[in-house]
């Protein structure tokens, strides 16, 4: 007879919750298909007369997460805390070096120690998965550890976080700004009170910066990664790029170049036509490009308790099969540290918005800055909103021209914008939005 593989859950929130009921539900399949029952026999949370919707008084309960790692009748850690620190941390350092295997949905903490604990999984033969973490159901973990295993990748990229996506989708199916999107979205409670490390991307970093070591071998480096937001994304943006064939949303890119592996997170341009164009409201999806196959795409929900503890109970199922994996694809004294390419160096497209001023030599000063850092431009647009005459426009003597240039670097584009600003021939800010090839 194969004993039960024990499993011990720190945090009993809504995906805690829902690890016990799909494990519950799942039960006698889970034992067929992985040739071994899964019990949950051990929990801890911070309350435990909370109302969670499933039956916790059967499993033991331990005061805190550091001791339920201890203790020596589980054979699985499952981390839903969160946070990139403590106890998250000492609780998984705690149960790797008890020889426990270890499933944890904590991005932040992966983001930041994510070498550190890789090393320690394999020092003590202890697996440490990871699926939830990124992409909620989406298998994008073990597609890139192990279904791509025999490839060699070239970029990855996606929309990871669907707070971004359901607003940037509001704000172009319905021509709503900003500001109303999100708070809507959070009354939906699709985003936080303070919504800042989502909107701002700091989320889609921390997941990018763990499937670019997943994909490249390198080490975990948040902070490699470039960052922007979408806070700055107004309906006007949307509207000009639907005219011009394309649609927008916060990717998450990841690619390798001669100068180092480039990772950033921003507003992006992508042909309405490509597959993670199609991809709309909460939904996430990560794009796969690999030598000798086409893109390869995965779609699903990125988030809620059924997502995520579909991807926990599946990292379970790789423990009671006895599957042992390097967390991060290969052995963690092999990861390389990231040689950065400067987000300078960037090339492609690029879609740009100026408020130019409204008076003789304007088109021609901006035309200079262009040509003196060999920009060349495949369309430009004049236009004043709404039919309104000049002068008219939310600004005074100022009409909107944009820009979409041909393949170009980040570092030109920045010059000729500073020059056009520094001439006093545009009113505001440029808006910048590159344009991702698909």
């Amino acid at each position: 007879m194969v004993t039960p593989l024990n499993i011990g859950i720190a945090g009993l929130g809504t995906v805690g919750s829902a690890v016990i009921a799909q494990i519950a539900a799942q039960r006698d399949t889970l034992a067929v298909r992985c040739g071994r029952r899964i019990e949950v026999v051990a929990v801890t949370a911070r309350s435990r007369t909370k109302k969670r919707g499933v039956a916790v008084g059967k499993f033991k309960w331990h005061s805190d997460p550091l001791s339920l790692a201890r203790d020596p009748n589980i054979d699985v850690f499952v981390e839903l805390i969160g946070g990139e620190n403590n106890p998250a941390k000492t609780a998984i350092e705690a149960a790797l070096g008890a020889g426990k295997s270890v499933v944890t949905a904590n991005k932040a903490l992966l983001a930041k120690h994510g070498v550190a604990l890789s090393a320690l999984a394999e020092k003590h033969h202890a697996a440490l998965n990871f699926e939830a973490a990124v992409g909620g159901a989406i298998p994008i973990v073990k597609t890139l550890r192990e279904g791509l295993a025999g490839n060699s990748l070239q970029r990855v990229y996606g929309i990871l976080n669907g707070t971004c996506n359901y607003i940037l989708s509001r704000m172009e199916q319905e021509g709503l700004t900003f500001a109303a999107c999100l708070k809507d979205a959070q009354r939906l409670g699709y985003a936080e009170a303070n919504p800042a490390f989502d909107v701002e991307g700091h989320d889609t970093a921390q997941k990018l910066a763990i499937l670019a070591s997943l994909a490249f071998g390198a080490k975990v480096d948040q902070g490699a990664v470039y960052v922007e937001g979408i806070s700055s994304i107004t309906p006007a943006d949307l509207a000009a790029a639907n005219e011009l064939g394309y649609r927008v949303k916060l990717l998450g890119v990841a690619v390798k170049t001669p100068q180092g592996i480039e990772q950033r997170v921003h507003p992006t341009m992508v042909r309405k036509d490509s597959a993670i164009a199609q991809v709309m409201g909460v939904t996430n999806a990560v794009t796969v490009d690999a030598a000798g196959i086409n893109p390869l795409t995965l779609v699903g929900p990125g988030a809620g308790g059924a997502a995520t503890a579909s991807a926990v109970v599946a990292d379970i199922g790789d423990i009671a099969r006895g599957v042992r994996t390097a967390p991060f694809g290969q052995p963690a004294v092999r990861l390389q540290s990231v040689r950065k390419a400067p987000m300078q160096r960037h090339e492609g497209g690029y879609y740009i918005r100026l408020q130019a001023r409204d008076k003789p030599g304007t088109a021609a000063t901006i035309a200079k800055h262009l040509a003196q850092q060999q920009i060349s431009l495949e369309s430009i647009v004049q236009r004043h909103l709404d039919g309104a005459p000049v002068g008219q426009n939310g600004k005074s003597g100022s009409v909107p021209v944009i820009l979409i240039t041909y393949a170009t670097t980040e570092d030109a584009v920045r010059k000729a914008l500073a020059g056009v600003s520094r001439d006093r021939v545009i009113s505001g800010a440029p808006q910048v939005i590159r344009i991702e090839k698909n």
